[in-house]
């Protein structure tokens, strides 16, 4: 159902792959590429040495997994966390900032994992952590606030979306619909 997230994203389109979910957690991992698929890339974008119409560029001039896309991930993994605890829609992002620790090179896998640390009657917070695959060092992360230093942030607005009749209520495991219905949109 939460899934839906995943073939509709709001910018960047990168390659995820959803790994397992449980409520209030989602693992994911992505290979670095040198390009990204863009969703209705503007004509004012014309092409240049970094974009042509369909593609825009997910590496830095070092080589390395762009700031940018890591702030995209953390978005749309911290979104996914919360679905993963029924919500259609997940909110607004109004606080959000990372910690780089180490760079990911192309062609590198990144594993993700996103957890919904708190969720209240207005506001959620995430910790989305970004590992190297294969080594499993951490390459960056974005936590709750007040954070002890240093660290990131992502903070929701979630009243509304708390409000949504397409909402439904998980078992504990994440397996079965308690209450509401899978959405068909």
């Amino acid at each position: 159902m939460w899934g839906g997230g995943l073939t509709n994203p709001p910018s960047v389109r990168v390659q995820l792959k959803v790994l397992d979910a449980k409520p209030g957690r989602v693992w994911a991992e992505m290979d670095v590429q040198r390009h990204q698929k863009l969703l209705d890339l503007p004509p004012s974008l014309a092409a240049n040495e970094h974009t042509d119409r369909n593609l825009l560029s997910s590496v830095n001039r070092l080589q390395g997994l762009h700031g940018g896309v890591i702030a995209s991930l953390v978005d749309t993994m911290g979104s996914l966390a919360l679905a993963s605890r029924g919500l259609y829609m997940t909110g607004v992002s109004i606080d959000m900032s990372q910690t780089f620790v180490r760079g990911a090179k192309l062609g590198q896998t990144v594993r993700i994992q996103s957890e919904l640390v708190n969720m209240g009657k207005t506001l959620a917070y995430t910790r989305v952590e970004l590992h190297d695959a294969e080594s499993g060092k951490l390459l960056a992360y974005a936590e709750i606030t007040p954070p002890p230093p240093p660290a990131g942030s992502h903070t929701k607005y979630i009243a509304d979306a708390l409000k949504s009749d397409k909402n439904v209520k998980f078992s504990e495991d994440g397996e079965a619909i308690l209450e509401g219905s899978e959405p068909t949109e």
